[in-house]
């Protein structure tokens, strides 16, 4: 049998009790670090994880020179729960397997990443939170939950609160997942390949631009013609990831909201008021769901916010240009400015 090397720590965090009044067991949390931190533990990072990633997913933006530098800083990576490294659906043990599998909000998340930080790494203060799409709502609940904790915020095409239409958004997505016949009574029974081929091509209408389809631009990414980008890109993306994680998050993204919780009590505007961090709000010029004037609305209730929309075709993708260098040296440029680097 092949040994197969983890490049990741887990926090054995006990039994949590969630938002639901639920007490999850033997929580664990991924989670991994790049660089190292300083004698005195005021250089860290933390960036959080997208919806349905693994660190790896979002590694490529951590190296020297950059933004995210692990010779200058030490990045802190937690893997958002749901995902497969930490505590997940796919890894659940009975009784919460299955169908009996409790959500975890975003404020479950990132309470037990203050604990990470405060009980395993010593840290009580990071320069900067940031993220991506799922990452970004998580960066938006630390600043809130936590003001003290960040100096710093910048949300790449996220959001405070999941609005209406994003919402509807994902109830399209999870309805073309449990459409399959291998979804029943609230658990996959085998693996739903066509439910999982169908969520890819769904949220490829939604993800990207009507610019970037008119435009052409997946041949950029090495892609011969408009169903080898669906079948390659999406469909292959969707594949890889495990159906009741996806789920999970789906429901997460769902119920974010930072107001949500025993702090605000759902004053929403006192949740944004109360962020002390410099914060830098980006998102996609042409994002379809997290738009533009949700966060224009933000950074106004917001003290120390800036809009810095991202001049970008490549829809809600502009947020993590993997492939797309453009905007990731803008994104990198403005994240370098916020830092002060």
């Amino acid at each position: 049998m092949t040994n197969i090397q983890r490049d990741y720590d887990i926090f054995e965090a006990g039994d949590i009790r969630l938002q639901s009044n639920l007490v999850f067991r033997g929580a664990r949390l991924a989670y991994k670090t790049y660089g190292q931190l300083n004698a005195d533990r005021t250089n860290a990072i933390l960036f959080m994880t997208p919806f349905g990633a693994h660190h790896t997913d979002i590694a490529w933006m951590i190296r020297p020179g950059a933004a995210l530098d692990p010779e200058r800083y030490c990045v802190i990576v937690p893997n958002l729960f749901g995902n497969g490294l930490s505590s997940s659906p796919s890894n659940a043990v009975p009784p919460f397997d299955g169908s009996r599998w409790p959500n975890f909000t975003v404020a479950d998340n990132v309470m037990v990443q203050e604990r990470l930080l405060r009980e395993v790494l010593g840290v009580e203060r990071v320069q900067l939170a940031c993220g991506w799409s799922m990452g970004g709502i998580q960066a938006y609940h630390w600043a809130a939950l936590f003001p003290g904790w960040v100096k710093r915020l910048a949300v790449m095409c996220g959001s405070a609160r999941t609005s209406p239409h994003n919402y509807v958004f994902l109830e399209g997505v999870k309805a073309s997942l449990t459409a399959d016949a291998a979804y029943q009574d609230g658990r996959f029974v085998r693996f739903p390949e066509r439910g999982l081929r169908a969520m890819g091509r769904v949220y490829a209408g939604w993800a990207m631009s009507q610019t970037f389809y008119r435009d052409e631009l997946w041949r950029t990414l090495g892609c011969g013609s408009l169903e080898d980008y669906i079948v390659s890109n999406w469909e292959g993306n969707f594949l890889r990831r495990d159906p009741a994680n996806l789920l999970e998050h789906i429901w997460t993204w769902q119920h974010a909201d930072i107001s949500a919780n025993a702090l605000y009590n759902g004053d929403f505007a006192r949740a944004l008021g109360s962020i002390e961090a410099e914060a830098l709000i980006m998102p996609g010029a042409t994002d379809l769901y997290f738009q533009v004037e949700d966060n224009r609305r933000e950074v106004a209730a917001m003290r120390r916010a800036r809009l810095l929309p991202i001049p970008s075709d490549w829809g809600h993708r502009a947020g993590m240009p993997v492939n797309n260098p453009v905007d990731a040296r803008f994104i990198d440029d403005a994240l370098k400015a916020l830092l002060g680097n």
